[in-house]
């Protein structure tokens, strides 16, 4: 009877303790759940800011999946070594015994893109600089006075079509064939092989004033940029092709400004340090029904392309008895129509 007694308590101390357990493992398990159920939702809330900088990861990343699909060559491209002392370029045959540029240059293999196989992923505002086809009435690049006459304006409509600017001045052009430029002819200049661009912060507002003297102040309150236009003189270009650098791969600790001097003024572009995240394209043999349209500056700071860094490279693909380059580049002040900034009533 005692014994009976004892067993019923410990077989409903048993049971009690079971049960208990299976609480216990419950309320475990309900924990784990919901740890992560709350891990889920703080991520599904994480800051804008995060996930912009995840989802620009992502889009350079698919860049570069894609970029491996893009035809490449490897070329040197001439980088300043150093930033100071300031550079000095002549636009001219300097003095005898004055070197025709200072500064430390140093050659660093690059792979240049055939923007080709990308043109209708490019756009002046994002990269700085775009591929289109362009007809032109001009007869002789090389006689100044038909290029002034004929093909300003044949620029201009061009510039304003592509760009939707209200105003376009065109102040400056370059002629570029290096037997010409050799024998001291038509007034040709050699390819410009540095990397560079034609303006700094400080020359692309001195440009307007220079030109513009009267308007300068009214005309720099308002968006305005410096655009060149390039194109082949005979074609296809075979021979010292120019190379065009992703204005989203460029960084301000890059850029060097550089001392210009021309035979009456001293201006100031930029040169570049070499940065491996720099992205290069080319459009190989460019035919003189394209033409190139390059920003080389912007006033508008907003995220978009404000320089975009050029220069000519030797293209390993050149034929052996491949034609010197024959090219003219047209220099440009862009104005758009003053923003309205006023607040539109709903």
């Amino acid at each position: 009877m005692t014994t009976d007694f004892l067993v019923v308590p410990i077989l409903y101390m048993q049971g009690l303790t079971a049960d208990m357990n299976k609480i216990v493992e419950d309320n475990v398990e309900v924990h784990s759940r919901t740890a992560k159920a709350v891990a889920i939702c703080e991520a599904a809330r994480m800051p804008e800011k995060n996930q912009s900088t995840e989802a620009t990861k992502m889009e350079i990343s698919i860049e570069e999946r894609a970029d491996t699909e893009i035809k490449v060559v490897s070329a040197p491209l001439n980088y300043l070594a150093e930033a100071t002392p300031k550079p000095v370029n002549y636009a001219y045959d300097p003095p005898a015994g004055v070197p025709r540029r200072t500064g430390n240059y140093i050659a660093q293999n690059v792979d240049i893109r055939n923007g080709r196989e990308v043109l209708s992923k490019l756009s002046l505002d994002t990269n700085g600089f775009v591929l289109t086809e362009h007809e032109t009435a001009v007869k002789d690049f090389y006689d100044p006075e038909e290029v002034k006459s004929v093909y300003y304006l044949e620029v201009e409509r061009l510039i304003k079509r592509v760009t939707g600017a209200e105003r376009v001045l065109i102040f400056d052009h370059t002629v570029r064939n290096a037997v010409l430029a050799k024998r001291g002819e038509k007034g040709a200049r050699r390819p410009a092989k540095m990397v560079h661009n034609d303006y700094s912060l400080k020359s692309a507002p001195r440009r307007v004033r220079d030109h513009l003297p009267e308007e300068a102040d009214r005309l720099l309150s308002n968006r305005f940029a410096e655009i060149n236009v390039w194109r082949a003189i005979r074609g296809p270009i075979e021979s010292s092709p120019l190379a065009l650098c992703d204005a989203r791969s460029l960084s301000a600790e890059d850029s060097v400004p550089t001392d210009l001097i021309n035979r009456d003024s001293v201006g100031e572009i930029l040169g570049f340090l070499y940065n491996p995240q720099h992205r290069w394209y080319y459009f190989p043999r460019m035919t003189p029904n394209e033409a190139i349209l390059l920003k080389c500056y912007d006033s508008k700071d907003d995220g978009r392309a404000r320089f975009t860094a050029h220069t000519s490279f030797e293209d390993p693909n050149s034929p052996p008895n491949a034609a010197p380059r024959e090219s003219i580049e047209v220099r440009a002040l862009v104005f758009w129509a003053p923003e309205n900034n006023l607040r539109q009533d709903a």
